[in-house]
């Protein structure tokens, strides 16, 4: 392990017992197993020496480094490292050991929640590294990084522009590069997507025009296309984000051949890896298969996202094994998130709620995981409630969603399935129109996502149609379709179809229905969603019947029973599973086990 071992530089190594006391101290380190306690006395011997300064900083800072990162004296660590940090200011020329003190010394800080005596020690240490350019980028990305974790983005923001400026000044592009994208990155966040267009446009000059390291390029490129398909996604621009999809498949292709070649940069402030080779063509095949899901989700392409989600989840559980990373169960949450999305619309409640629960198990693990996926997991229950009409749990789930989310995204798409819940309510009037009034996609509307807003026509021509107001339902309906027709939206367009047949059936032009009802079967059979398909199945029956063609109403009437029957039995399992107890959990961490149910409690009348 690199960072703490336990070695001596060429101006400190004259002293013969000094050698033979690092020479024990890295033996025992790197034994196997390691013999710390041997480890950490030799270091100590050095001391009774008495030392000049630089060996004496020097062993406080490997002595802070190797309880640090191998025990639980965080008090002993931070001493020895506070010592080193003391000692090393008062040495000319002696950058390495003052400024990896004041770094492994704050990292320690916050371990300790001691955030207050972290951010002084970087701003310091910040300030006096401005001649080596290495450790001032490190700093400004460290204390970038912390004010990040306390949600100060505004901050980090700030930060990041600085160590762009400043690598700019001292000619490394490269890091530069590193600065804006993370930049980027923390912008997207912040939702603030009209400073994100003109940043990545500006990202992607310096990309391609920078030559130098191919892995090191490669990694600016996939960070670049990570941010870039986000950005798209985010808006709600599922046809524009292909082209970046397939960019992105080749650079995992691309980064798999390349050696890794240790041939160090010129210029001291190229000096950094946005990930080692290794992680990177992992997290890179794993952003791939994320985004894919995303996208998939958002066309309608379930299916599709179930596959590449399938294939996701396994590879996490194989990295897991080995690598306990936080970031491995934040993307285990957010494809699991996706993937309970995709199994209400295709019809499998039951297993949808089996990873709700693995979802909240997750969360128990860690507090920072549950802080930011609570609202989201209220979110995907609010769904799951709807799925089996279980109207007044479904908006207690989306009232608490409502309650802790601060991203305007998630908050929109909430209120748009909290206002679909007042609308099979029925008599929820008042609550209901002022929702519809905070998402009119015509006036206002508070976020810039395509899909989000082509859903909120939908709703409104959904509303319209129980109101029986047509002419104004038509109108939503086809500026849904003509939105979600732009961006490859294929479950809005299904559903708009087929409520825009169950419109033309209910003012008796039905050949005008039947060209809205059967590409809406097509498209519902091709997602495939359940609810789409059993609607489509019923309306289509109806119609036959009106029209005389006995047949096509039977074969219609046929088909509509097979969803009625398919649905019902799943509802009947999940339903019966102890895990659906969950949908009345409103309030703090989420309960660890679950009472088992006696059977349905919920009625399929809504829905056949």
């Amino acid at each position: 392990m690199a960072a703490t071992a336990v070695v001596a530089p060429q101006a400190e190594a004259s002293e013969s017992w000094y050698l033979a006391l690092l020479g024990f101290a890295e033996h025992f380190r790197t034994s196997s197993p390691p013999k710390i306690r041997l480890c950490v006395h030799c270091l100590q011997a050095v001391f009774q020496f008495k030392p000049s300064q630089r060996i004496e900083a020097r062993t406080h800072l490997q002595l802070g480094s190797v309880l640090y990162h191998h025990t639980k004296n965080s008090e002993l660590a931070r001493q020895h490292l506070e010592k080193a940090w003391l000692i090393s200011q008062q040495i000319p020329q002696f950058e390495d050991v003052k400024f990896e003190a004041a770094s492994l010394l704050s990292e320690l800080y916050c371990q300790e929640n001691s955030v207050d005596a972290a951010k002084p020690l970087l701003r310091k240490a910040i300030q006096i590294s401005q001649q080596t350019p290495y450790w001032h980028c490190r700093l400004l990305f460290q204390l970038a990084q912390l004010h990040t974790l306390e949600k100060d983005l505004v901050s980090a923001c700030d930060l990041l522009g600085v160590g762009a400026e400043y690598a700019r000044v001292v000619g490394s592009e490269y890091t530069r590069a590193l600065f804006l994208l993370s930049k980027g990155m923390l912008l997207l966040m912040e939702r603030k997507l009209q400073e994100v267009h003109p940043l990545l446009t500006l990202c992607g000059q310096i990309v391609e025009n920078w030559q130098g390291n191919p892995i090191q390029k490669e990694s600016l490129r996939v960070f670049f296309l990570v941010l870039q398909v986000t950005h798209y996604l985010d808006a709600g621009q599922v046809k524009s984000v292909k082209p970046c999809l397939k960019q992105l498949q080749q650079c995992i292709q691309t980064i798999s051949t390349l050696h890794d070649d240790e041939i160090l940069p010129s210029n001291p402030a190229d000096l950094f890896h946005w990930l080692p080779k290794e992680h990177m063509c992992v997290l890179v095949y794993l952003s791939h298969l994320q985004v894919t899901v995303m996208h998939s989700m958002q066309a309608g392409y379930l299916e599709k996202a179930q596959k590449y989600t399938d294939k996701a989840l396994m590879q996490l559980e194989k990295l897991k094994m080995l690598d306990s990373s936080p970031i491995l169960s934040s993307f285990q949450v957010i494809l699991l998130e996706h993937i309970i999305m995709c199994r209400l619309v295709t019809g499998h409640k039951a297993t949808a709620l089996q990873e709700i629960s693995q979802v909240c198990q997750l969360c128990q693990q860690s507090p920072r995981l549950f802080s930011n996926h609570a609202a989201q997991l209220h979110t995907l229950l609010g769904l799951y409630c709807i799925s089996v009409n279980c109207m007044d749990n479904a908006e207690a789930q989306f009232t608490t969603a409502l309650r802790l989310t601060t991203h305007q995204e998630l908050w929109t798409f909430i209120v748009t399935n909290l206002a679909s819940v007042y609308i099979r309510e029925g008599n929820r009037h008042q609550e209901l129109y002022s929702l519809l009034e905070r998402i009119n996609p015509d006036h206002n509307f508070p976020v810039s996502s395509h899909c989000l807003r082509a859903a909120a026509f939908y709703i409104r021509g959904l509303f319209s149609f129980f109101q029986g107001r047509y002419n104004e339902a038509k109108r939503f309906l086809r500026e849904t379709l003509k939105m979600s027709n732009a961006e490859d939206l294929n479950r809005l367009t299904a559903c708009s179809l087929v409520l825009l047949g169950h419109i033309f059936y209910v003012l008796g032009n039905h050949r005008e229905s039947n060209n809205m009802v059967v590409p809406a079967m097509q498209l519902a059979s091709k997602i495939p969603d359940m609810s789409v398909q059993l609607w489509s199945s019923a309306l289509l029956r109806d119609l036959n019947k009106a029209c005389g063609n006995n047949i096509d109403a039977h074969e219609a009437a046929q088909m509509h029973q097979n969803f009625s029957q398919q649905l019902l039995q799943d509802h009947i399992e999940a339903c019966s599973l102890p895990e659906h107890n969950l949908i009345t959990w409103t309030d703090g961490s989420p309960p660890v086990q679950f009472q088992a149910q006696n059977g349905p409690t919920t009625s399929l009348a809504s829905l056949l």
